[in-house]
Protein backbone atom coordinates (compact mmCIF):
# COMPACT_ATOMS: atom_id res chain seq x y z
CA UNK A 1 0.00 0.00 0.00
CA UNK A 2 1.65 3.69 -1.21
CA UNK A 3 0.44 7.04 0.47
CA UNK A 4 0.23 9.80 -1.80
CA UNK A 5 2.37 12.49 -0.28
CA UNK A 6 0.06 15.87 0.32
CA UNK A 7 0.45 18.12 3.05
CA UNK A 8 -2.17 20.47 2.04
CA UNK A 9 -5.05 17.86 2.16
CA UNK A 10 -4.33 17.13 5.77
CA UNK A 11 -5.73 20.11 7.07
CA UNK A 12 -9.36 18.76 5.51
CA UNK A 13 -9.42 15.23 6.25
CA UNK A 14 -6.44 14.67 9.21
CA UNK A 15 -7.97 11.25 10.82
CA UNK A 16 -7.91 9.74 7.33
CA UNK A 17 -4.51 10.63 6.41
CA UNK A 18 -3.40 9.17 9.72
CA UNK A 19 -4.75 5.84 8.87
CA UNK A 20 -3.59 5.83 5.45
CA UNK A 21 0.15 6.69 6.43
CA UNK A 22 -0.18 4.15 9.25
CA UNK A 23 -0.86 1.12 6.97
CA UNK A 24 1.69 2.73 4.11
CA UNK A 25 4.76 0.91 2.67
CA UNK A 26 5.81 3.37 0.77
CA UNK A 27 4.88 7.24 0.59
CA UNK A 28 4.80 8.52 -2.93
CA UNK A 29 5.87 12.25 -3.79
CA UNK A 30 7.80 12.44 -0.62
CA UNK A 31 10.58 14.49 -2.21
CA UNK A 32 8.86 16.66 -4.29
CA UNK A 33 6.90 17.44 -1.58
CA UNK A 34 10.05 18.95 0.04
CA UNK A 35 11.05 20.32 -3.04
CA UNK A 36 7.51 22.24 -2.88
CA UNK A 37 8.01 23.10 1.12
CA UNK A 38 11.67 24.64 0.52
CA UNK A 39 10.74 26.60 -2.21
CA UNK A 40 7.78 28.10 -0.58
CA UNK A 41 9.93 29.03 2.54
CA UNK A 42 12.91 30.64 0.37
CA UNK A 43 10.05 32.17 -1.70
CA UNK A 44 8.09 33.55 1.29
CA UNK A 45 11.16 35.01 3.42
CA UNK A 46 12.73 36.47 -0.07
CA UNK A 47 9.29 38.79 0.09
CA UNK A 48 9.19 39.32 3.48
CA UNK A 49 12.52 41.03 2.93
CA UNK A 50 11.79 42.94 -0.43
CA UNK A 51 9.24 44.33 1.49
CA UNK A 52 11.46 45.47 4.26
CA UNK A 53 10.99 43.35 7.17
CA UNK A 54 13.81 43.30 9.61
CA UNK A 55 15.77 46.22 7.68
CA UNK A 56 15.15 48.74 9.95
CA UNK A 57 18.59 48.37 10.91
CA UNK A 58 19.26 48.98 6.98
CA UNK A 59 17.31 51.75 7.02
CA UNK A 60 19.14 53.37 10.51
CA UNK A 61 22.31 53.40 8.13
CA UNK A 62 20.66 54.34 4.60
CA UNK A 63 22.33 58.05 5.60
CA UNK A 64 25.71 57.11 5.85
CA UNK A 65 25.98 54.90 3.08
CA UNK A 66 25.16 56.01 -1.06
CA UNK A 67 22.01 55.00 -2.40
CA UNK A 68 23.94 52.22 -4.59
CA UNK A 69 25.89 50.70 -1.46
CA UNK A 70 22.21 50.85 0.09
CA UNK A 71 20.31 48.93 -2.60
CA UNK A 72 23.57 46.20 -2.55
CA UNK A 73 23.01 46.08 1.02
CA UNK A 74 19.42 45.62 0.15
CA UNK A 75 19.96 42.73 -2.22
CA UNK A 76 22.52 41.04 -0.29
CA UNK A 77 20.04 41.30 3.00
CA UNK A 78 17.23 39.18 0.67
CA UNK A 79 19.65 37.26 -0.31
CA UNK A 80 20.64 36.32 3.30
CA UNK A 81 17.02 35.76 4.31
CA UNK A 82 16.31 33.22 1.20
CA UNK A 83 19.30 31.00 2.45
CA UNK A 84 17.97 30.99 6.38
CA UNK A 85 14.65 29.92 5.29
CA UNK A 86 15.89 27.21 3.34
CA UNK A 87 18.39 26.52 6.28
CA UNK A 88 15.56 26.61 8.96
CA UNK A 89 12.72 24.71 6.46
CA UNK A 90 15.54 21.83 6.55
CA UNK A 91 15.89 22.06 10.25
CA UNK A 92 12.18 22.12 11.02
CA UNK A 93 11.56 19.17 8.65
CA UNK A 94 14.56 16.92 9.11
CA UNK A 95 15.98 17.38 13.21
CA UNK A 96 12.53 17.37 14.86
CA UNK A 97 12.02 14.12 13.12
CA UNK A 98 15.21 12.72 13.97
CA UNK A 99 14.30 13.17 18.02
CA UNK A 100 11.39 11.91 17.40
CA UNK A 101 12.26 8.86 15.35
CA UNK A 102 15.13 7.78 17.93
CA UNK A 103 12.36 7.73 21.22
CA UNK A 104 8.82 6.76 19.56
CA UNK A 105 11.16 4.22 16.53
CA UNK A 106 8.49 5.62 13.70
CA UNK A 107 9.62 5.34 10.49
CA UNK A 108 11.77 8.10 9.96
CA UNK A 109 9.69 9.19 6.41
CA UNK A 110 6.44 9.06 8.20
CA UNK A 111 7.38 11.59 10.77
CA UNK A 112 8.77 13.71 8.49
CA UNK A 113 5.17 14.32 6.81
CA UNK A 114 4.60 15.05 10.35
CA UNK A 115 7.10 17.87 10.08
CA UNK A 116 6.05 19.36 6.87
CA UNK A 117 2.28 19.74 7.93
CA UNK A 118 3.95 21.50 10.77
CA UNK A 119 6.00 23.95 8.21
CA UNK A 120 2.88 24.78 6.35
CA UNK A 121 1.78 26.04 9.54
CA UNK A 122 4.80 27.59 10.42
CA UNK A 123 4.95 29.68 6.99
CA UNK A 124 0.93 30.52 7.46
CA UNK A 125 1.64 32.05 10.70
CA UNK A 126 4.80 34.24 9.15
CA UNK A 127 2.23 35.50 6.59
CA UNK A 128 -0.13 36.39 8.57
CA UNK A 129 3.17 38.60 9.87
CA UNK A 130 3.23 40.25 6.58
CA UNK A 131 0.22 42.57 7.09
CA UNK A 132 0.91 42.91 10.94
CA UNK A 133 4.20 44.42 10.15
CA UNK A 134 3.24 46.66 6.43
CA UNK A 135 -0.17 48.05 7.75
CA UNK A 136 0.42 48.40 11.58
CA UNK A 137 4.37 48.75 12.09
CA UNK A 138 4.19 45.43 14.40
CA UNK A 139 7.10 43.29 14.85
CA UNK A 140 6.61 39.46 14.48
CA UNK A 141 7.21 39.26 18.25
CA UNK A 142 4.22 41.93 19.06
CA UNK A 143 1.36 39.47 17.12
CA UNK A 144 -1.67 39.75 18.65
CA UNK A 145 -1.63 36.00 17.92
CA UNK A 146 0.90 35.55 20.22
CA UNK A 147 2.49 36.04 24.07
CA UNK A 148 5.08 38.71 23.08
CA UNK A 149 2.41 41.36 23.31
CA UNK A 150 1.75 40.72 26.81
CA UNK A 151 5.21 40.02 27.88
CA UNK A 152 6.25 43.60 26.35
CA UNK A 153 3.84 45.01 28.78
CA UNK A 154 5.15 42.78 31.62
CA UNK A 155 9.10 43.16 31.23
CA UNK A 156 11.55 44.95 28.88
CA UNK A 157 13.71 41.95 28.92
CA UNK A 158 14.02 41.66 25.15
CA UNK A 159 15.16 37.71 25.24
CA UNK A 160 11.68 37.31 27.42
CA UNK A 161 9.63 38.83 24.78
CA UNK A 162 10.97 36.89 21.96
CA UNK A 163 10.64 33.83 23.66
CA UNK A 164 6.94 34.57 24.64
CA UNK A 165 6.47 36.10 21.06
CA UNK A 166 7.24 32.83 19.70
CA UNK A 167 3.76 31.06 22.05
CA UNK A 168 1.72 31.88 19.72
CA UNK A 169 -2.17 29.85 18.82
CA UNK A 170 -0.37 28.63 15.61
CA UNK A 171 2.21 27.26 17.93
CA UNK A 172 -0.45 25.55 20.41
CA UNK A 173 -2.08 24.40 17.21
CA UNK A 174 0.90 22.59 15.95
CA UNK A 175 2.07 21.11 19.54
CA UNK A 176 -1.69 19.69 19.89
CA UNK A 177 -1.38 18.46 15.70
CA UNK A 178 2.36 16.75 16.89
CA UNK A 179 0.82 14.66 20.03
CA UNK A 180 -2.21 13.52 17.91
CA UNK A 181 0.01 12.29 15.27
CA UNK A 182 2.75 10.33 16.95
CA UNK A 183 -0.11 8.84 19.51
CA UNK A 184 -1.84 7.46 16.62
CA UNK A 185 1.81 5.65 15.56
CA UNK A 186 2.74 4.26 19.00
CA UNK A 187 1.69 3.22 22.51
CA UNK A 188 3.46 5.45 24.41
CA UNK A 189 1.70 7.26 27.22
CA UNK A 190 -0.30 10.26 25.98
CA UNK A 191 1.08 12.42 29.20
CA UNK A 192 4.73 11.12 27.61
CA UNK A 193 3.85 12.73 24.46
CA UNK A 194 2.56 16.20 26.13
CA UNK A 195 5.65 15.66 27.93
CA UNK A 196 8.20 15.11 24.90
CA UNK A 197 6.66 17.82 22.66
CA UNK A 198 6.16 20.03 24.58
CA UNK A 199 9.64 20.33 26.04
CA UNK A 200 11.26 20.41 23.07
CA UNK A 201 9.23 23.54 22.05
CA UNK A 202 10.40 25.11 24.96
CA UNK A 203 13.66 24.20 23.98
CA UNK A 204 13.68 25.40 20.36
CA UNK A 205 11.76 28.20 21.53
CA UNK A 206 14.42 29.19 24.53
CA UNK A 207 17.75 28.49 21.32
CA UNK A 208 15.86 30.58 19.01
CA UNK A 209 15.29 33.69 21.45
CA UNK A 210 18.85 33.20 21.57
CA UNK A 211 20.12 33.52 18.06
CA UNK A 212 17.40 36.47 17.90
CA UNK A 213 18.66 38.60 20.41
CA UNK A 214 21.83 38.00 19.06
CA UNK A 215 21.06 38.61 15.59
CA UNK A 216 20.53 41.98 16.78
CA UNK A 217 24.22 42.72 17.23
CA UNK A 218 25.46 40.74 14.59
CA UNK A 219 23.46 42.29 11.57
CA UNK A 220 24.62 45.73 13.36
CA UNK A 221 28.08 44.82 12.99
CA UNK A 222 28.02 43.71 9.64
CA UNK A 223 25.87 46.51 8.50
CA UNK A 224 27.39 49.35 10.17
Amino acid sequence: MSYQNNVFKFFFSMENHFEHIKHAERIRNFWRGLSLLFFCSILIYGFMAYLGLGTDILSSNMIKVTPLEYEQQKFWFMVGRMGYAALLAGFILFVPSLLYYAVTGIPYRKIVVMQQVVLVAMLIERLTWIPLAVWNGLDWYLSPLSLGIIASYITEQEYLIYFFGMVSLFQVWIIGFQVKYLRYFTDMRKLWLWFMVIGLHVFFWSMASVLVFADQYLLNGWFH
